[in-house]
């Protein structure tokens, strides 16, 4: 008898949203003596919106070796939310001036491989099933705990912490390959797969902090990973070390990869002399 493939129980955050925007340069020459108060009202109005009442955050990040030069990213605690953050900083005057090349829509997200597949297992094992009355109650039990961890509460409202101010964005998603099909996995394979992926992550503690956002539904890509970190060179080495898990070598695919560092808009889009420079300009 074939197994079957259960999806985890997942616990939802913010909504998160990714944008990269490249300059058209001519345009913005032609701006001349305006250039600068273009860029300086961008900043002005990103920084109205960038600590929300209701919890969240806006920032933008100097991108280096990409296709755009400026990423812009949004968290908030609903989809409306996110959707007003977008319109207000895209009314800026500067954005009649560039291309958006790129953009992401996800929400943060914790699955619950460990939590579902025990779960699972309980209920077959007293001849119920996934989902009955037991099973719901005992899930909830066991994820209003989850959540109410600081731990939890970090990986679905992620901070933005000052000491790392670089930033790596990708999406990703799992392969439906003959012979390589994620969906088709027992719940207790794919725990003990991503059991396994986890540790090589918690070895970057304190050197990266890494939000996994769910997007199925809701953009082409099934994940969005953005980390943060002191050093870009981390980036490099926690992507290598993953693709050798058993779960990223066999069963992930990768979209593009997004590098940059926290800076104004200004500084993302000046003359590459910082702040001070695009004053200039």
């Amino acid at each position: 008898m074939t197994a079957i493939a259960h999806p985890p129980e997942t616990l939802e955050g913010w909504y998160l949203s990714h944008h990269v925007y490249s300059a058209d340069r001519a345009a913005m020459r032609a701006l001349g003596d305006r250039r600068t108060p273009t860029l300086a009202d961008a900043d002005t109005l990103l920084a109205s919106i960038a600590s929300p009442d209701g919890g969240g955050w806006s920032v933008a990040v100097a991108l280096a070796g990409s296709v755009g030069e400026l990423m812009v990213m949004h968290a908030r605690s609903t989809l409306d939310a996110l959707g007003r953050a977008e319109r207000v900083l895209a009314a800026a005057p500067l954005f009649d001036h560039l291309r958006r090349e790129y953009s992401f829509l996800s929400v943060a997200e914790a699955g619950l491989y460990h939590i579902t597949a025990e779960l699972a297992k309980e209920a077959l094992a007293r001849g119920g099933a996934v989902g009955d009355e037991i099973y719901r109650a005992k899930l909830a039990e066991r994820a209003a705990a989850e959540r109410s961890s600081p731990h939890l509460q970090r990986r679905l409202h992620p901070p933005l912490p000052a000491d790392m101010p670089y930033v790596c964005f990708y999406p990703m998603s799992k392969r439906r390959d003959p012979g390589a099909n994620w969906y088709q996995l027992t719940l207790e394979e794919r725990s003990r797969l991503m059991y396994a992926h986890g540790l090589t992550g918690r070895r970057y503690a304190g050197r990266i902090q890494q939000t996994i956002s769910g997007a199925i539904g809701l953009d082409e890509w099934e994940w969005g990973v953005t980390l943060v970190a002191k050093d870009p060179l981390d980036f490099k080495k926690i992507v290598t070390d993953m693709r050798f898990d058993e779960v990223s070598a066999i069963y992930a695919t990768f979209g593009r990869f997004f590098v940059g560092k926290r800076a104004s808009i200004a500084e993302a889009l000046g003359d590459g002399k910082g702040s001070e420079g695009s004053k200039k300009s």
